[in-house]
């Protein structure tokens, strides 16, 4: 399941690159900005308490 959800993830982050990028006006840029950031703040409250792959292995 957890290999499904860094796919789909994956597939979602590309889409979303590309949209991105093909907007042209900065305002709907920053829209796009501000959705991607409130996702990705409701996957990580949603997580459980893991080790962080950004931070130095204990």
């Amino acid at each position: 399941m957890e290999d499904e959800n860094i796919a789909l993830n994956s597939v979602l982050g590309l889409e979303l690159n590309r949209v991105f990028f093909a907007v042209r006006e900065t305002a709907n840029k920053q829209k796009i900005i501000e959705f991607a950031r409130g996702v990705l703040e409701s996957e990580r409250a949603t997580l459980p308490d893991t080790a962080s792959p950004e931070g130095p292995a204990s």
